[in-house]
Formats: C-alpha cells, structure tokens, sequence
C-alpha cells in the first residue's frame, strides 16, 4: 500500500465487495500522487456516487462528495475558484457517460485542468447490477435478464472526440502502467481521461460467467495490448492501453484570468 499518510485509516476496512478493482485503483493513484510528492492540501478530489465514488471517503485530500453524475460540474466551480489546486475526479459508468455524460463532454471541449478517471467495470454496481453505457451488446445484468442489446461507448474515443487534451487507458491488471500514467495525468495542464478497466466479480463477472477476480484480471492481461503493437494488428478485437494523445492547447482558467487582465487593463 502507498504511504499510509495518504489516506483516511478510520474509515477502514472499505466497502468494496472482495476481489473488486476499485481498491486497486486507489492503490495506483496513492502511489502516483507520493511518487509527484505533492502536499495532501494541494489536491481536491471530487466525485459522485457510485462504488467507484467512495474513493473521495478513503483519502486524506479536500474532498467532495457530490450528487450521482455531477462530480465534473462540483469540480468545474472548484477549479475556477481555486485554480491553483489539482482536481481529481473518480467516476464510474453512470457518473461520467450516462447521467454525467453531458457534463463530460463540455469539461473535455473546454479543457478544465482536471483528471478525470473512469473506472470502468461495465455494471452499476452499488446499486443491483443494473446494464451501463459502458456494458455492451450481449451483456447480461439486472435490467438485461435476456441480454442488452445497448451498444457501448468507448471512453477513448468519446473523449478524444470531445477534445480532451490528455487521454489514456490502462486496467486494474497493469497496476505499475496505471500509476504511471496517473502521475502523467495530473502533471498534465488541461483536461485529462483516464480509463482504467477495473472488474466486478460480484455482478457483472457472476452474471456474464466471466470467473473470479483473478480471471477477469487475466483477461485484462490476455485481451489487451500497448498501443500500436504488432499483436493488435493480428487481431483488432484486442484492447489498446497506454496514452492515446497528450498536447498543450490554451487552458481554460489560465484563459479565464487573461481575458480579466485585459478587461482590468483596458478599463484603466
């Protein structure tokens, strides 16, 4: 486990159903912000409900806990409040693509200096299993006794698109990888995606016969590969991880306090 200072010991043991990524997930972030050394009061973390928004309880940051897919709007006011502060915002299927889906969109196309991870374990969770955007065609859950027929985005692309400046993916498997690529996130000076495949043995593995824990992270290792591979060129259904773009474009409260420079100036 990352340094024990990082995090909230009290509220110990967490709430996560066994062999659920989510704690590996929060391992990786913990061993990214102590390898940045960054203070716990230069960071917030922002999020929303969910399984994966229980993260905010478990660290000894400023946190927010928020209503179910508006952690990026909370995170929006704080970044513009406090620029200075490195925003970070976990979020699960619903939090960042269904309810929250708009709210990502726009903190993408504005380029809000943030990191926003999604934690996607293609179920909902906390609250029964129910099918998500992020489940697929063929995805057995709750609401999807007979399979859903619903197809899946991909964060990726969906974030690319919307024009976000930092975009990667990694799993709960390749936890050094995610590490390393959350530490790139945060460093990053605009709005960062973060996808990090992370399974639920306890509904979506039970009800789509994927195996325990340990299977579903050997399919993360088996049906994955480094961007741009020779093996994803021998079978395009194979899964790319790593950092898909990373650029410098204007960011949006550095571009916020100029346009006030210039209206001060220019009223003088």
């Amino acid at each position: 486990m990352a340094n024990r200072r990082l995090i909230r010991e009290r509220f110990f043991p967490h709430m996560w159903c066994p062999g659920c990524g989510h704690g590996i997930v929060l391992n990786s972030l913990l061993r990214a912000v102590e390898q940045l050394g960054m203070s716990r009061n230069e960071i917030v973390m922002v999020s929303g409900i969910g399984c994966s928004a229980r993260i905010s309880g478990y660290v000894d940051f400023h946190s927010l806990h928020t209503l179910h897919g508006r952690a990026l709007a909370f995170a929006t006011g704080v970044k513009l409040g406090k620029p200075e502060l490195n925003v970070i915002v976990p979020m699960g299927d619903g939090d960042a693509l269904a309810i929250g889906g708009n709210h990502f969109i726009h903190a993408a196309r504005r380029n809000i200096a943030m990191t926003a991870i999604v934690m996607n374990n293609k179920i909902y969770g906390m609250t029964g299993g129910q099918f998500s955007p992020l489940s697929g065609v063929g995805t057995m859950a709750s609401t999807a006794p007979f399979a859903s027929i619903d197809r899946d985005f991909d964060v990726v692309q969906m974030a690319l698109a919307a024009g976000a400046t930092f975009v990667a993916r990694s799993t709960t498997y390749h936890a050094k990888q995610t590490t390393d690529i959350l530490r790139e996130a945060i460093l990053h000076d605009g709005f960062a995606v973060v996808e990090i495949l992370s399974q639920c043995p306890t509904h979506y593995g039970r009800k789509n016969r994927k195996g325990s824990a340990v299977d579903m992270m050997e399919q993360y290792k088996n049906n994955t590969t480094p961007i741009g591979s020779k093996a994803k060129q021998e079978n395009p259904d194979l899964i790319e991880r790593g950092i898909f773009v990373q650029k410098d474009e204007p960011e949006y409260c550095s571009e916020y306090d100029r346009i006030i420079e210039k209206a001060t100036a220019a009223g003088k």
